[in-house]
């Protein structure tokens, strides 16, 4: 029997994997996609001052949390079967939620801890001992600073960067946001400023930075480099939605392409991220306590984000206590509870599989690999067959209305299209 079987595998390995097909992901975007459901912290100086967007001026005394728990915010992502979190360490404001070195404009002069007080190190730990991930947020964008709009910014942006870079532990998303100019404080200046999108923060080098200093991490705007932009903040991904693009020379807040649907063929892989929030705003407004999304609404932003190949990205922002409300938390777990029950059983488990083709007749390919559990099998067809049938025979009459497909992303994103059918 063993020699038998030193046979069969040599013959097996005689048959090649199909060869990929157009882009494929890279290990980080690999691991990016195994997310598949993680949230947005949105906290700021917007918190207490009721805002969306801050104009820049704002003291930093007004930073003053009553009650602010990591361990609850982080838990209630955790609990809702988020795999990490991503913090708005500077928003458009240019209030930091960390004491950097390169400006008083941070917790280190609000009243929170004493001013010795950091919300990124204390996220990011928390994150930690719960098993999630970690990311951050920069907003290029700066309506608080001199410089902004002048070579002397981008200096600065990237010594902050540097800072979350090599302060805070492995990241696994750093997110551009791409809000690009417009009026502010810039210091006094209280005027409107203009960018080139396209030529100003020269993306290149900022994005080789966060290569050189956490290689795992992906990086996000509108064209990647790693995960894209949906193109909407309602969650809802395009049906189909490719995870190929043609970018182009286009830059972050400056794209024609096709952000909800992604294109075929593409040139690169970066797939698509819905960013959505809870909560009407991004930011906590308690005019908003009782427009919290739905379990039910929760549910099918899942099914058109996760459900359609896209990560999904929900923003749950802290109150002014510093933890998630009640009501927020309330929707979360319900949610969490019928997407637990909806896939706690695999009702095709110990179905009867049938292949129309398989890869070179051999059972490495064979549709076992579908129900195994094991992300790296896969049923595959030979290199001609371009339209091929799998029945499940599932012995019963069985009731469902949730069928999940994947495709082995590694070889690329080839299958055009599936077809259900069901009878008995």
């Amino acid at each position: 029997m063993g020699f038998l079987g030193v046979i069969g595998s040599c013959w097996a390995r005689e048959v090649a994997a199909p060869v990929p097909w157009g882009p494929v992901p890279t290990e980080r975007q690999l691991r990016w996609h195994e997310m598949g459901f993680y949230g947005f912290l949105h906290f700021g100086i917007n918190t207490f001052t009721d805002k969306e967007w801050g104009y820049g001026h704002e003291s930093p005394q007004l930073f003053a949390p009553t009650d602010f728990d990591a361990e609850q915010i982080v838990g209630a992502a955790k609990a809702a079967g988020m795999r990490g979190s991503i913090l708005t360490a500077k928003h458009h404001d240019g209030f930091c939620l960390w004491p950097s070195q390169y400006t008083e404009h941070s917790v280190k002069h609000s009243p929170w801890r004493g001013g010795r007080g950091d919300v990124v190190k204390e996220i990011a730990q928390a994150c930690r001992r719960h098993g999630l991930r970690f990311g951050v947020y920069l907003s290029p964008w700066d309506r608080h600073h001199k410089d902004y709009a002048r070579p002397e910014y981008i200096t600065y942006y990237r010594n902050q960067l540097r800072e979350l870079l090599t302060g805070y532990g492995e990241l696994f998303a750093v997110w551009f946001d791409g809000a690009n100019g417009g009026d502010g404080f810039y210091g006094g200046a209280r005027e409107k400023r203009r960018i080139d999108p396209r030529t100003y923060y020269d993306w290149p080098n900022t994005w080789a930075l966060v290569r050189q200093l956490q290689p795992m991490a992906c990086m996000f705007s509108d064209v990647g480099p790693d995960f894209r932009w949906v193109g909407n903040e309602r969650g809802f991904a395009g049906d189909p939605c490719w995870a190929t693009l043609n970018p182009g020379d286009d830059a972050p807040g400056s794209t024609k392409a096709n952000l909800n649907a992604g294109e075929r063929p593409g040139t690169h892989w970066i797939p698509a991220e819905c960013d959505v929030s809870i909560r009407p705003g991004w930011f906590y407004h308690p005019s908003e306590d009782a427009k919290v999304k739905t379990p039910t609404q929760l549910l099918d932003i899942y099914y058109k984000s996760v459900g359609r190949g896209a990560c999904l990205n929900l923003n749950v922002p802290p109150d002014r206590r510093g933890r998630i409300h009640e009501n927020d938390l309330a929707s979360l777990r319900q949610f969490r509870r019928i997407l637990g029950a909806t896939f706690a059983t695999n009702l095709a488990q110990h179905a009867r599989l049938t292949a129309s083709n398989v890869r070179g007749g051999r059972r490495a390919f064979g549709p076992e690999g579908v129900l195994d559990g094991n992300r790296n099998t896969y049923w595959a067809t030979d290199d001609n067959v371009t339209t091929a049938k799998l029945v499940l025979d599932l012995g019963r009459p069985t009731q469902f209305n949730v069928v999940e497909l994947r495709e082995y992303l590694p070889l690329g994103q080839r299958i055009e299209a599936f077809e259900i059918e069901a009878w008995h």
